[in-house]
């Protein structure tokens, strides 16, 4: 009896040994591939995978398009710590050019990990801004919360028109599916 139950713990060890490899090996490949230089991560826009070389990226529109989309780097780079691991994060702005008279904002953000950088979901702006300065929430109950400040155009007013309209949205990274969150600025609970 003694033996018997010997080999059942000795079975349920290695099973569990064996699930959490597995979960280990699925975790590491749904990762996105980790690169030295956060101007070469992958992003994506729209849904689609956009991986920047030297921040750069070029696409078809679509399939059997002749149009481009050009993905760049913008810049406004605003370093801070959004997973809390003690290693220094980058948000920051891409465009991207369709093949219209659009250029389109989205932030981004990086993340610093032991494997390299890791980019995320980018968060749409808007077209034709004026981006601004990215900064820390200045409300104390955000935790790692960002906020993106950037000049649009009043309701109303044709594309063509200079933005005028001061505007920020506050947004939180979800480091697990690293897709943006849009926040309350005065939200009253907790952000975690």
């Amino acid at each position: 009896m003694k033996n018997i139950i010997i080999g059942g713990v000795v079975i349920v060890a290695i099973l569990i040994a064996g699930f959490y490899a597995l979960n280990s090996y699925i975790y590491n490949e749904k990762q996105a591939p980790a690169v030295a230089d956060y101007k070469d991560s992958a992003y994506r826009i729209d849904g689609m995978s956009v991986q920047l070389k030297d921040g750069l990226a070029k696409s078809e529109a679509a399939p059997g398009s002749a149009s481009m989309v050009m993905t760049r780097y913008f810049g406004n780079d605003y370093v801070v710590d959004l997973n809390n691991d003690g290693r220094e994060d980058v948000v920051f702005l891409l465009t991207q050019e369709t093949g219209g008279s659009g250029v389109f904002y989205f932030v981004v953000a990086v993340l610093n990990t032991e494997r390299g950088y890791v980019g995320s979901d980018g968060y749409l702006l808007g077209d034709r801004i004026a981006p601004q300065t990215i900064e820390t929430s200045p409300n104390p109950r955000h935790k790692n919360v960002v906020v993106a400040n950037y000049v649009d155009r009043a309701v109303g007013e044709p594309m063509s028109a200079q933005p005028s309209v001061g505007k920020s949205v506050y947004l939180k990274l979800d480091v697990a599916s690293m897709m943006w969150g849009i926040v309350e600025p005065d939200f009253e609970g907790e952000s975690r």
